[in-house]
């Protein structure tokens, strides 16, 4: 204590301990970083989000209910075809925006009164992508814009029933979103029934 009140005294004793002492701790703090490191950042989510059981029974139940009634196997909306030409950085985001899509044009349209369960998962899923508002690209944004494209489209062929197959594969949202946003991805969660 005492050598602390001689330091306290003398100018370059408080210099000798900001250099050996508090640089350090600010050199290895965990601050992000400017630019993509930010961004990155940005595009995470808690593993917590996902490990809800109660929201997660809610969403598979839903998904199963709806899937059985869809009578298209040879189509799927989401899946790995929609990571082609992705960077892993930038996964999250194209889920985020994907999963804007179903909310606002499947789960909050008709469907919404069809079958248990959608209001709380749209609520669930809005808010996911909430958290990831400030979740943005990097690099070029052509490919996502075509691959997010490519599924509004095949949804849209299908026509009535292109609604009914993303409302069936929302246990597959559900797990491809945990495997972009989060830092520690589900293993073997990328799976669907046929």
């Amino acid at each position: 204590m005492a050598s602390l009140q001689t330091l306290s005294k003398s100018f370059p004793g408080w210099v000798f301990f900001c250099c050996c002492c508090c640089l350090p701790l600010l050199l290895t703090s965990s601050l992000p970083l400017k630019g993509a490191s930010a961004a990155h950042h940005a595009c995470r989510l808690r593993k917590i989000n996902f490990q809800q059981p109660y929201i997660r029974n809610r969403t598979y139940t839903l998904a199963k209910t709806v899937h059985a009634s869809d009578k298209d196997t040879d189509n799927r909306l989401i899946g790995q075809q929609l990571f082609v030409n992705i960077r892993e950085n930038n996964r999250c985001y194209l889920m985020k925006r994907v999963v804007e899509f179903v909310v606002e044009d499947v789960l909050l349209t008709e469907v919404k009164n069809q079958y248990p369960y959608v209001e709380e998962v749209a609520q669930f899923l809005a808010s996911l992508t909430s958290e990831l508002s400030s979740c943005q690209f990097s690099g070029k944004r052509e490919h996502i814009e075509k691959n997010l494209e490519r599924m509004k489209n095949k949804m849209e062929q299908l026509g009535e029933n292109g609604k009914t197959k993303a409302v069936g594969e929302l246990d597959l949202l559900f797990d491809y979103m945990e495997n972009a946003c989060t830092d520690a991805p589900k293993k073997g969660g990328n799976k669907k029934k046929n």
